[in-house]
């Protein structure tokens, strides 16, 4: 299994299900998990968890003493991310949530970090996480399309975050065909992060 604090768990050890999305390729949960600066302790939500691979790294960070919230409306999303939080042993510090957000994230308490991936209602999750976030806490949107892309931008100056910050990530992985590495490439994702400062 994995024995490291550094982010970037291969995508080939997560459980996976047709129809639910991810896991989140491995460099693209490196980045995002840098870009939302958890440390020990923090309190961090994964909103549209999928398969939990980013709940499950944000797990390694924040250690026994912080806490992982994992929200995602489908059910077997949810049991998906549920098999993945157990085999790599971070039950003890994840909590799943069957809901919709942005709904499901009113019970929340008192965030560091929250990351949003595969939410269809952006503007109410930006809403509700400038609420819920602390002064200094950070947001993290991985959008696919750039129409998620503008929206969070959009949202994000409305809602008077700060240090934004936009990153569209290109990646290309080596697979050995005929004994030669050939480049594949993944689709780009655009990261984009800001921190509520008032």
């Amino acid at each position: 299994m994995w024995e490291y604090r550094t982010p970037g768990i291969p995508d080939e050890l997560f459980v996976t299900a047709e129809g639910v999305p991810g896991p989140t390729k491995e460099e693209i949960r490196a980045l995002t998990i840098s870009k939302a600066r958890i440390r020990e302790g923090f309190c961090v939500a994964d909103v549209g968890c999928g398969t939990g691979s980013i709940t499950v790294e944000a797990a390694l960070q924040v250690g026994p003493s912080g806490r992982v919230f994992a929200i995602d409306e489908d059910e077997e999303a949810v049991k998906v991310t549920r098999e993945n939080v157990r085999k790599f042993n971070v039950q003890d510090r994840v909590e799943i949530i069957l809901g919709r957000a942005p709904e499901a994230m009113q019970a929340l308490p008192t965030m560091d970090a929250i990351i949003v991936g595969g939410a269809s209602l952006l503007k109410g999750i930006l809403e509700v996480s400038r609420e819920k976030l602390r002064v200094g806490g950070r947001v993290v949107v991985n959008a696919i399309t750039l129409d998620t892309a503008y929206e969070a931008l959009h949202e994000l100056k409305r809602l008077d975050f700060r240090e934004v910050d936009v990153v569209m990530v290109f990646v290309a992985k080596g697979r050995f065909v005929g004994g030669r590495a050939m480049m594949m490439a993944r689709n780009p994702v655009t990261i984009i992060s800001a921190t509520k400062l008032g």
